[in-house]
């Protein structure tokens, strides 16, 4: 279905992008990785944690495609470290743009942004062309990323697209909801999240956003292009959390605080037409994904 490609994943050792080098690789694609970890691979790119540069993997090849999975995706960091925020999802995005524009301009080029570009919306479903109105620096820091290749697109030509990532989870995901949930209930009975549990989310596995990515390289126009990726199903946090709980701990009770955590959207519920025209179906509903993350869990933690 895809010809071969040769392809950069920035940020290859976390969540997504530890996937993304999975999925390509078994397509047959010439994959390469950068992440500020070391790594003896040939076909790998260390970058500095601080005043990062980009520039060394475009000028050493031309890449057909560059997928940014790098940066940090905690809205509790952003509060407390807002300029180390600002710098890793958007001035290292910019960094990432000029290397592209400099020495690698065909290359298309997907960002990770997030839904907390939307903040509380006034409508569901949210479609991309709601009102942007983040509840965090995070948020902001990601909508700024986004204007950031809109602008690279508009000025300079590039190939762009912003990836608006909703509730994303399955193996190798070790932060938010359900990994909180997995680590309470390993030394707990009585498992304590925010919020009263009727807050809403549209969660995406792993897998199906794979599925996302791929459509997206064959089939966006790249100019400056937005989508949203979830699954179109709106769950409650009470329900997702009972969901999970129940793979591996059926007896343990879950309670709700009330307090609402700052940064933290009520309810979120993706509209997912422009994907569906490029032939985007789940294949994993939330029951299905979250069995697939217990066993994971169970056999690596």
């Amino acid at each position: 279905m895809y010809k071969k490609m040769k392809i950069l994943i920035i940020g290859s050792k976390g969540f997504i992008g530890s996937h993304c080098v999975a999925y390509f690789t078994a397509k047959g694609w010439d994959v390469y990785q950068a992440d500020v970890t070391a790594s003896s691979s040939k076909s790998y790119y260390k970058i500095e944690a601080e005043n990062a540069s980009f520039s060394a993997p475009f000028k050493d090849h031309q890449f057909d495609v560059c997928i940014n999975a790098s940066g940090s995706a905690h809205v509790g960091f952003s509060f407390e470290k807002p300029s180390q925020d600002f710098e890793l999802n958007v001035v290292n995005v910019q960094k990432i743009l000029v290397a592209i524009r400099d020495f690698n301009p065909s290359c298309k080029f997907i960002n990770f942004s997030s839904a907390a570009v939307y903040g509380n919306p006034q409508f569901l479903p949210i479609t991309e062309n709601s009102v942007c109105k983040p509840l965090s620096p995070y948020g902001f820091h990601k909508l700024q990323s986004e204007l950031l290749l809109t602008e690279y697109h508009k000025f300079f030509g590039l190939n762009t697209c912003s990836l608006r990532v909703f509730s994303a989870y399955g193996p190798r995901l070790k932060k938010q909801l359900f990994w909180d949930l997995y680590q309470k209930a390993l030394k707990t009975h009585f498992i304590s999240l925010f919020g009263t549990g009727n807050e809403t989310r549209d969660f995406i596995y792993i897998d199906d956003l794979l599925q996302i990515i791929a459509l997206v390289i064959e089939n966006s126009p790249f100019q400056g292009s937005i989508y949203n990726v979830a699954s179109q199903v709106e769950t409650t946090i009470a329900e997702a959390a009972q969901l999970f709980t129940n793979e591996f701990g059926p007896e343990k009770q879950i309670v709700f605080t009330g307090e609402v955590k700052v940064g933290d959207p009520n309810n979120w519920l993706a509209n997912m037409e422009k994907l569906k025209k490029y032939g985007f179906e789940p294949h994993y509903n939330l029951s299905l994904g979250l069995k697939k993350y217990a066993e994971w869990l169970r056999k690596n933690e």
